[in-house]
């Protein structure tokens, strides 16, 4: 993973603290990792974590004025050798299939031409519907990797599957996906 560089967009569930984790370890793959959390997500876990762990700045809002120099979903687009999306939401999943753009993370997946890897992370019954299934459909169909979440224990308190997979598998994942675009 040496030299490559990898978007970690990170959306709002409670399996952010695994996105910590990964984003450390593709770190020490020696892959340039930048982190765009969804709002959400900084209610879980701090853009000041991300930022210590790859040494880059967080980005959070699609009008932040500390990078109005350049438009940053366009910039990190353009870098990128593979976009990750660990944790997927429900909501973020419904707008990548749509192809809504309103808000950085989302802007930045349209406008990016790199390969999409997603890992999703819910409620058991939120993965089951069948819209999020239809969802995920679509984003195979447009080509996206899906690194399917693990059943066990759920925070909120259900067995099932929805449990975002654990960090190795999706490593597992990031490096299959290098090794094919």
């Amino acid at each position: 993973m040496e030299g490559k560089e990898i978007l970690l967009g990170v959306s709002g569930s409670i399996a952010c603290y695994k996105a910590a984790e990964l984003a450390s370890t593709l770190v020490q793959a020696k892959a340039g990792v930048s982190v765009v959390m969804t709002h959400a997500a900084t209610q879980f876990v701090t853009p000041v974590t991300f930022e210590a762990l790859t040494h880059r700045p967080v980005f959070v809002d699609l009008f932040d004025r500390e990078y109005v120099a350049s438009i940053a979903h366009v910039t990190l687009a353009d870098k990128a050798d593979l976009l990750v999306i660990a944790p997927a939401t429900a909501n973020v999943i419904a707008k990548l299939a749509l192809g809504l753009a309103d808000d950085l993370l989302s802007s930045l997946a349209l406008a990016c031409g790199a390969p999409l890897l997603v890992a999703p992370a819910m409620n058991d019954r939120m993965y089951a519907h069948p819209a999020v299934q239809a969802n995920l459909r679509c984003l195979r169909e447009r080509g996206a990797r899906i690194v399917e979440p693990e059943a066990g224990m759920l925070a909120c308190g259900h067995e099932g599957q929805g449990r975002l997979a654990e960090p190795e598998r999706i490593v597992a994942a990031i490096r299959a996906a290098l090794c094919t675009s």
